[in-house]
């Protein structure tokens, strides 16, 4: 089916109140979760409300699941100057622990977004080790990519990016497509045998314009720093461009479409995170940085169910 384009009007204002929620996780149930800063993560319920669960610490970041409900956290501590590891949370027993703190002699500091594949692999990007994250949209290299294996080795596998932040999986699980928010694009690598990844190349064209040091800042509309990705049924690669308040999808034919775009950001507000869920997975769930709400509405092509949604 054709990927339509979502007026910003059909999407509904759920969880009104909630404090940064960067993303959103559906479960197998329906449950649905969103990340916020004042607790380890926030459920919504079908009315628009929500509650907190689990301790506050750090700035929970991407969010995802593993086959025995339990949420992956993806910590992006360096918002609040603290350390940033991936963590987990168990809705059933309110168990809360951190499962990486440093991988290769690194400490994580910016963990962004979490994904498990099939083989049980946690991969996640750590954006930077700059002091303050605004500092890494200068274009620096120091991000890297990272997985946990479930015999519990870790490493990384990908580094020398610039700013790494959402991350997808492609249905075959041969590739893993990361967004790189300073280079304005999505990279893709293959995956490999034992947890590894191969050579990353640009997926797509570049998506928008960045702010050049010292020259005028391009219009807002035209900005392409991108943070979540995530990817349909149909092969799209969605993107989130949170300064142009827009989600954009890659086709298989790698041209770029736009599905969502606010330009006042009334209602879509610095997008971060887009996730499907309902019992066709055609509802939409999108995240932000900056808006105290996650928004909801319907998508025209399925979400590529995600390992703990099969």
């Amino acid at each position: 089916m054709p990927l339509a384009p979502i007026a910003s009007e059909a999407l509904s204002k759920i969880a009104v109140g909630i404090d940064r929620p960067e993303d959103v996780v559906v479960g197998p149930d329906g449950r649905v979760f969103a990340s916020d800063h004042q607790c380890a993560v926030a459920e919504i319920f079908p009315d628009g409300s929500f509650k907190r669960l689990g301790p506050k610490g750090g700035a929970p970041n991407g969010l995802n699941m593993d086959r025995q409900g339990r949420i992956l956290i993806a910590n992006f501590g360096l918002y609040d100057q603290e350390e940033g590891p991936l963590q987990r949370f168990d809705p059933a027993t309110g168990k809360h622990e951190t499962l990486l703190a440093e991988v290769g002699g690194m400490r994580l500091t910016s963990s962004n977004y979490p994904v498990m594949d099939a083989a049980g692999n946690i991969w996640c990007a750590n954006s930077t080790h700059a002091e303050t994250w605004p500092q890494a949209l200068d274009g620096r290299t120091d991000g890297f990519i990272f997985v946990l294996r479930p015999d519990g080795s870790s490493s990384i596998v990908a580094e020398g990016l610039k700013f790494p932040n959402g991350m997808a999986l492609s249905a075959d699980e041969k590739t893993l497509y990361c967004a790189q928010t300073s280079g304005a694009d999505v990279m893709a690598f293959p995956i490999l045998p034992g947890g590894r990844l191969g050579r990353g190349e640009r997926y797509g064209p570049v998506l928008g314009l960045l702010q050049q040091a010292g020259e005028p800042a391009p219009d807002h509309n035209d900005l392409g720093y991108t943070d979540g990705v995530g990817m349909d049924a149909e092969g799209n690669v969605w993107v989130c461009l949170p300064a142009a308040n827009k989600i954009v999808a890659i086709l298989p034919s790698l041209e770029m479409v736009t599905v969502i775009h606010d330009p006042s950001g009334e209602i879509v507000n610095h997008p971060t995170n887009v996730t499907w869920g309902g019992a066709d997975l055609k509802d939409l769930y999108i995240g932000s940085i900056r808006a105290d709400y996650v928004l909801k509405g319907r998508s025209s092509v399925a979400g590529e169910p995600l390992i703990h949604q099969r």
